[in-house]
């Protein structure tokens, strides 16, 4: 049997080539191998934790992370590509879950903390946001996910869904629920650093290159990136460590010999950063055009998109209520069934 494997992404915005480095790229890679049996989650419901009093920003969201899936080459016939809202049996799995977890518990996770630190919550912290890896577990354990996909500031998520499993297997005495496990980026495509230099690429900090952006919008994010603030004059050695365009190249370009030739003159003097940023808007414009073509082409007839979903999320519902159902009968509610 294919292995099941399960990620997403939040719809708060069109999706960047953070985004295709850090995880889209990987899973055409996973779902073209035929080795596993990927489903694919739009997470509006996530997405509602700390956009609940702008649910236009999700609704209209949704349609644009669905075109990015279909660009980069997501393929409904090989993932189940659905929305999260449209699964309730995902709901009734995370209120059993929270009765295993405690507050405390998810105060501790790391990443629940940072992301909590970033977004300015301090006393106005919605519960649905605390909660949202007890959420998350349900996901997961819906399908029956072993891999997931994720980058590697998600593993306190993932440890924290296997101990929700590891406690309800235990609790109610039935190995039902599966543990995942991690699949993480290879070494130097994880996460890409904002085009201002920033170690995040990100929507709100406005340092991103869409997948949706046109040729020239292209080039001239490109154009401004951060390069060496002492590399004023083409004759001056430059640095190349911390340098965005040499870490974007070390990316996107597959002439490995090249980009160690570029270094080399930038490092010893000579090379301008002009005409640095403009082969490497060369390289990424190459790996994005057939996204941008593909992208337009789907963005014709948005209707269909819909149904893609609409299909996807049905299916993905039969699945998880045949796990909510076994979960049901582990912990003893299904009352009327043993008449």
């Amino acid at each position: 049997m294919k292995k099941v494997l399960l990620t997403g992404d939040r719809p708060t915005g069109k999706l960047h080539i953070g985004h295709y480095i850090g995880s889209l790229k990987n899973r055409v890679k996973l779902q073209n191998s035929g080795e596993y049996a990927p489903y694919i989650m739009i997470a509006d419901t996530q997405a509602l934790t700390d956009n609940a009093r702008n649910p236009e920003k999700i609704k209209n969201s949704l349609i644009q992370v669905a075109l990015d899936y279909l660009a980069v080459g997501l393929d409904p016939e090989k993932s189940t590509i659905f929305v999260q809202s449209q699964i309730p049996a995902l709901f009734e799995l995370t209120a059993y879950f929270m009765d295993l977890v405690t507050v405390a518990r998810l105060q501790r996770n790391p990443t629940v903390k940072n992301e909590i630190k970033q977004k300015g919550f301090n006393d106005s912290l919605p519960i649905g946001f605390l909660n949202y890896p007890v959420s998350q577990a349900a996901d997961i354990t819906a399908f029956k996910a072993s891999i997931i996909p994720v980058g590697d500031d998600q593993e306190p998520m993932l440890e924290q869904t296997r101990e929700i499993v590891r406690t309800f297997n235990s609790v109610y005495g039935k190995e039902i629920l599966v543990e995942p496990k991690g699949y993480f980026p290879p070494k130097g495509h994880g996460r890409l650093p904002g085009i201002d230099g920033n170690a995040k690429m990100s929507k709100s900090l406005n340092n991103a290159i869409y997948l949706s952006d046109d040729s020239e919008t292209v080039k001239k994010k490109v154009m401004s990136m951060y390069t060496d603030p002492d590399h004023i004059h083409v004759q001056d050695p430059g640095k190349v460590e911390g340098n965005t365009v040499f870490t974007y190249l070390d990316v996107f370009d597959p002439d490995k010999d090249k980009v160690a030739l570029l270094k080399e003159q930038y490092q010893k003097g000579g090379l301008g950063d002009v005409k640095l940023k403009q082969y490497l808007y060369q390289v990424i414009e190459a790996e994005l055009m057939p996204i941008r073509e593909r992208r337009a082409n789907f963005a014709q007839n948005t209707a269909e998109v819909y149904e893609m979903l609409q299909e996807g999320s049905r299916k993905a519902n039969v699945v998880a209520t045949q796990t909510l159902a076994e979960v049901r009968e582990a912990i003893g509610l299904n009352y009327f069934d043993h008449k």
